[in-house]
């Protein structure tokens, strides 16, 4: 297996890379994937592009983030994290933040946001367990109506997640032999479903929400892999999507924060944990 370095981009030819990652990722109709014009100024004022490069020198993957001022404090917008198919699994996805994260220190960025869908399971275990986000918003049709077919048939919601680079709780996760922390919850086990998940006729299907916990931990559950229940059963991907909206609106608003997740034994639910203090 091929070895893989992360670091800035040096020409056109690279940037332009970029924009082919994004057609192969989000599919070649993807209207709003960002130019290399838009690419390269990001670079040059203070955003951040960066990409990942097999020993051939061919770009595999890339983040790219917007960096602007948020109450008098600068903050980035991490916009895309894209690994093209046959890299996934090899943790370049958590290089490719880690090195944003590095480049952002030095600029004196301290928070950072991006955004990802909720029924995106190992999105959701990448942002909130190996990296130490957290998300205390859900937007509805963020993106409004999009043409990739990542995103057909199930919308644009999206959790909007923070990321608190300099937090004792982030540096800690990243320590080169920290792993994956343990979750500081030892009430799992006990802790009420707001939405859980079982098969019906062999297909995976949400429970109705329970809207009226009041614990100060719950747990909602999304498909391990929300991408083959789509393919295979459209109508159960799109009754997971209306189940966990509803469940995530109602639970945000009430003041619990989403603070991590665990996948389900035999991987098929990942079951987010939301906590409200007391």
């Amino acid at each position: 297996m091929k070895p893989v370095f992360i670091r800035s981009l040096e020409n056109r030819g690279e940037f332009a890379a970029c924009v082919r990652i994004q057609e192969e990722v989000w599919g070649r109709n993807f209207s709003e994937r960002v130019p290399i014009a838009i690419l390269q100024v990001t670079d040059r004022l203070g955003g951040v592009v960066m990409g990942a490069f097999d020993s051939d020198d061919r770009m595999v993957g890339f983040v790219f983030g917007l960096t602007g001022m948020e109450e008098g404090r600068p903050v980035h917008w991490s916009d895309m994290l894209a690994v093209l198919p046959e890299y996934r699994g090899r943790g370049i996805g958590r290089r490719l933040k880690l090195a944003q994260r590095e480049r952002l220190i030095e600029l004196g960025v301290e928070r950072v946001y991006w955004t990802f869908d909720p029924l995106e399971a190992r999105n959701a275990h990448l942002n909130l367990v190996r990296l130490g986000g957290w998300s205390a918003e859900y937007v509805e049709a963020m993106y409004g109506t999009s043409d990739s077919p990542l995103h057909s048939d199930i919308g644009t919601d999206r959790l909007v997640i923070t990321w608190e680079v300099q937090s004792p709780e982030v540096k800690a996760l990243l320590e080169p032999a920290a792993g994956e922390v343990p979750l500081p919850f030892p009430e799992l086990e006990e802790a009420p479903m707001a939405v859980e998940g079982g098969f019906s006729s062999g297909v995976l299907e949400p429970t109705a929400p329970r809207l009226n916990l009041r614990s100060s931990l719950i747990l909602l559950a999304v498909p391990g892999s929300i991408q083959e229940l789509k393919k295979d059963h459209p109508r159960a991907a799109t009754r997971w999507r209306e189940a966990t909206r509803e469940a995530f609106q109602v639970y945000l608003a009430g003041g619990w924060v989403v603070r991590g997740g665990i996948f389900s034994p035999d991987g098929n639910l990942f079951r987010y944990i939301l906590v409200r203090d007391e």
